[in-house]
């Protein structure tokens, strides 16, 4: 009989919900391939440009950099110094990253979102738009996600936390897949 741990669960459903987040953001990149193209063809084949097509590539580097910073942590994509770190047992990397979630990752996800609340809600209040004539009238969609990005962070740093809780107290095979679920 399989043991239900809640801390278990919540890492799986904080995993599950940034890998989900991860993926679908992760198509914007070919969208944005695509775009890119279409702009570089109109340009330089027919002379002809088109600012909304120029400002969408940038709303997508955006929603693509910032909304995928969870799914990238959850991956262990984000730079580290790995010399110190490689070697160490799995309770050596526990403690590591749960000073590290708790010292830097939690309290600059905290000061991200606080410091760009005003600046968002400024941006919502006056349905700012682009300061280029005919571009995107959406620049506070954009701006959103200056406050999405680092509540996505505080989830997946949530689930960092907890599964490095888990590791140290003995219950890290808690979190190894069942090849029953398939979250995604």
């Amino acid at each position: 009989m399989k043991t239900i741990n809640p801390l278990a669960t919540l890492v799986k459903v904080l995993d599950t919900f940034s890998e989900w987040t991860g993926r679908t953001i992760a198509w914007l990149t070919l969208l944005m391939v695509l775009v890119t193209f279409i702009v570089v063809v109109m340009r330089y084949v027919f002379n002809i440009g088109n600012i909304p097509l120029q400002e969408s590539i940038i709303y997508m580097h955006s929603f693509v950099f910032l909304l995928a910073a969870g799914y990238t942590l959850k991956h262990d994509g984000h730079v580290r110094v790995d010399i110190f770190y490689r070697p160490m047992t799995e309770r050596g990397k526990a403690i590591i990253n749960i000073l590290g979630t708790l010292l830097l990752l939690l309290p600059v996800s905290i000061f991200i979102l606080l410091i760009s609340w005003d600046y968002v809600a400024f941006s919502w209040a006056t349905l700012e738009g682009s300061q280029e004539a005919g571009g995107i009238e959406a620049l506070f969609i954009l701006k959103t996600s200056l406050i999405v990005m680092p509540i996505l962070m505080i989830l997946q740093g949530i689930a960092e936390l907890l599964r490095s809780i888990l590791v140290l107290t003995g219950q890290g095979h808690l979190l190894e897949s069942d090849p029953q679920e398939h979250p995604l």
